[in-house]
């Protein structure tokens, strides 16, 4: 397989009402916020509205899943508080 892929998986952060974020990930991030944001992913329904601080995207399901992973460790939080939001 060469450098070119056909799908991007994508890792998000929302900032909620309570000013808490929410770490997810996506192939159709478009669809993804949408469903955050008519409130019908449960683990965010109670705490619109919702918004986007950051994304990123990854050529491989693997990697976005280990980013995400990463931002929900202790030092994860750390950098997404000192690089990303």
């Amino acid at each position: 397989m060469g450098l070119y892929t056909e799908y991007v998986y994508y890792v998000y952060i929302l900032q909620l009402k309570d000013k808490s974020y929410y770490h997810g990930s996506s192939a159709d991030l478009k669809n993804r916020l949408k469903a955050h944001k008519e409130g019908t992913v449960s683990s965010t329904k109670n705490l619109r509205p919702v918004a986007l601080v950051f994304y990123a995207g990854f050529a491989s399901k693997e990697k976005a899943v280990k980013f995400e992973d990463y931002l929900k460790s202790s030092s994860g939080f750390a950098f997404r508080n000192k690089r990303l939001v």
